[in-house]
């Protein structure tokens, strides 16, 4: 086998379940605070969906196109409800909530996104339980036997 890289990002059921209804050709997974360059994988690499504490399942992923960082504005007129939102309205106030702040402390705050092709949601039957908790993960398939087990896979 050869060497597979992959990144394990931490998203909320709701993002999941609402990406997974639309069936879109391509996704952004949008960081609220993180504008840092990400370089974990590369373009073409896999990047995985776990779902936050306490459902810890990896629920779907997507091949990475890009990165990029863009204002709050920018972001929901390049990739609207691609962001997972029906409304600007909705994607702003989850912005806003997770970045702790509102529009007049931070009127068009940068967002981070990292833009996935290919996105693939799985069903409840196929979710993969992992074993820990963390904000995202960078892994090597060599590590995976260290994670997920043969008891980790569901019965599908």
């Amino acid at each position: 086998m050869w060497p597979m890289n992959f990144y394990i990002g931490v998203t909320d059921k709701n993002w999941y379940e609402y990406q997974k209804a639309h069936a879109f050709d391509e996704v952004n997974f949008w960081q609220p605070r993180d504008t840092r360059d990400f370089t974990a994988i590369k373009p073409g690499e896999l990047f995985l969906f776990k779902l936050h504490y306490p459902e810890n399942y990896v629920v779907g992923g997507g091949i990475l196109l890009r990165q990029t960082v863009l204002p709050l504005s920018l972001t929901w007129e390049v990739f609207g409800n691609k962001n997972g939102m029906d409304t600007a309205v909705q994607f702003e106030s989850s912005i806003y909530r997770l970045r702790r702040t509102n529009r007049r402390e931070d009127a068009d705050p940068k967002v981070g996104s990292i833009i996935l092709s290919q996105p693939f949601f799985l069903e409840k039957q196929e979710l993969i339980r992992t074993s820990f908790l963390c904000r995202g993960v960078y892994l090597a398939v060599s590590c995976m036997s260290r994670i997920f087990g043969p008891q980790d896979i569901g019965d599908g």
